[in-house]
């Protein structure tokens, strides 16, 4: 993955597993005046981000009507499955707050710069940093972000690439997420306690290893919606930024991907007021053995993040 011409760029990219909270945290951010935070962007899937994503903004806009209230899963069924990465990266695009033209002139940019399909690594990633200065220059905001989702994993490749960059991982309960997958979307996350440990474990272990330890900040959705001020006061110092009220009130706030969900998992649920929900909804939701078998995995790092191993539940000849 080539690296010889780091941008100069200094965006926020937030990392983290799948049912972290990483939308909920970019919504908050993205309230704040100084910052402009999408969602995730896949853009290492389609075949090129060149003119494989102008032929998918093409055809899109010529149905761009059929995602307007449903889900994008039911919208892209539509398509021919060659299209499926294309047309979910111009959508992504979309909720970001790009217009159809917008994206068109920023690849057709890219692609004569760099005179290619926009295909390796590094140019991928020029692309989304013109995304992301694009939406900057757009709001005025001081800096832009992105979720990296789950790439947090090589958090060094992207910090080698983004030297200015700032990186927020946010972690939450491995046994909560694996309830979150099995109850909530069974359809498309993990189906087994034994793989969702296994992930949320990849997902957790490294990027503190690995990462520029003054541009790395590791922070827990638990206390997010329990301790919001001190949480939020804690990234926000992290990214050299002044506090703001207005992270407290993501949900009176406007939002590209409030206007613009396009069947995101996530939309609805961080639109609500910061609030602790179901913390620790793993002692309801999994069996006994599920539980001990997520600790049996991934016990070492539920420690070190500060998750206490259950404890067994008494019968009542021991009560």
């Amino acid at each position: 993955m080539p690296d010889a011409h780091p941008f100069s760029t200094s965006p926020v990219l937030l990392g983290g597993e799948n049912r972290s909270g990483t939308t909920l945290l970019s919504v908050v951010l993205d309230s704040h005046p100084d910052l402009v935070v999408g969602p995730e962007i896949t853009f290492l899937e389609p075949q090129n981000l060149g003119p494989h994503i102008l032929d998918a903004a093409d055809l899109l806009a010529a149905r761009l009507h059929c995602i307007t209230g449903i889900t994008e899963s039911v919208a892209q069924s539509f398509f021919n499955p060659f299209w499926y990465d294309g047309v979910h990266f111009v959508v992504q695009c979309l909720r970001f707050g790009l217009e159809l033209d917008d994206l068109r002139e920023l690849v057709t940019k890219v692609m004569g710069e760099t005179s290619n399909d926009i295909r390796s690594f590094a140019d991928r990633c020029r692309l989304i940093n013109e995304i992301g200065e694009f939406r900057r220059a757009r709001t005025g905001a001081r800096r832009w972000g992105m979720k990296l989702q789950r790439e947090i994993i090589q958090i060094d490749t992207y910090a080698r690439l983004w030297p200015r960059a700032h990186f927020v991982h946010i972690v939450r309960d491995g046994r909560d997420l694996a309830a979150s997958h099995l109850k909530t979307v069974p359809d498309w996350g993990y189906r087994t306690v034994t793989e969702a440990a296994r992930g949320w474990l990849e997902v957790v272990s490294r990027p503190y290893r690995v990462a520029p330890p003054d541009r790395y900040l590791e922070v827990r959705y638990e206390d997010l919606v329990s301790q919001p001020r001190s949480t939020l006061a804690r990234i926000l110092d992290h990214l050299d930024l002044l506090w703001d009220e207005a992270l407290l009130r993501h949900a009176e706030h406007e939002h590209t991907l409030f206007e613009r969900p396009y069947g995101h998992p996530s939309a609805e649920s961080a639109g609500k007021p910061l609030h602790g929900g179901r913390l620790a909804r793993y002692a309801e939701d999994l069996t006994r053995a599920q539980i001990l078998e997520f600790e049996q995995i991934a016990g070492s790092e539920l420690a070190r993040l500060g998750y206490c191993r259950s404890r067994p539940r008494q019968s009542k000849r021991e009560r």
